[in-house]
C-alpha cells in the first residue's frame, strides 16, 4: 500500500488532537489522514483519467472529511482553525 503504518503513525502524531501515534480517533487525525489520501488518489487521477472507480472513492473521501470539518467548526471552532492552518485546506 501506499501508506505504511510508521507513515500512519506520523500523520496521528502530528495532526492529531492528543499529539500520540495511537490517537486514530480525533476528528484531527481523521482529516488529516483523510486529507493525505485524497492528495495521493488527485494525483494518481491526474495520469488516469479514466479511473471512474477512484474518482468515486475520492469523492467518497471528500464527503467524508468535509462532515467532520462541519463538526469540528459547529462544535470547536479553534481545533477547527488550527486543522484547516495546519494542513492548508482552506485558500
Amino acid at each position: 500500500m501506499y501508506l505504511s503504518k510508521k507513515e500512519k503513525e506520523d500523520i496521528f502524531k502530528n495532526h492529531g488532537r492528543l499529539k500520540k501515534n495511537n490517537d486514530t480517533g480525533s476528528a484531527e487525525s481523521q482529516i488529516a489522514l483523510f486529507t493525505y489520501r485524497i492528495k495521493h488518489l488527485t494525483d494518481h487521477l491526474k495520469v488516469n483519467k479514466n479511473d471512474h472507480s477512484s474518482r468515486m472513492g475520492l469523492l467518497r473521501l471528500v464527503g467524508k472529511r468535509r462532515k467532520l470539518l462541519n463538526y469540528l467548526s459547529s462544535k470547536h471552532i479553534d481545533r477547527y482553525r488550527d486543522i484547516i492552518a495546519k494542513l492548508n485546506i482552506r485558500k
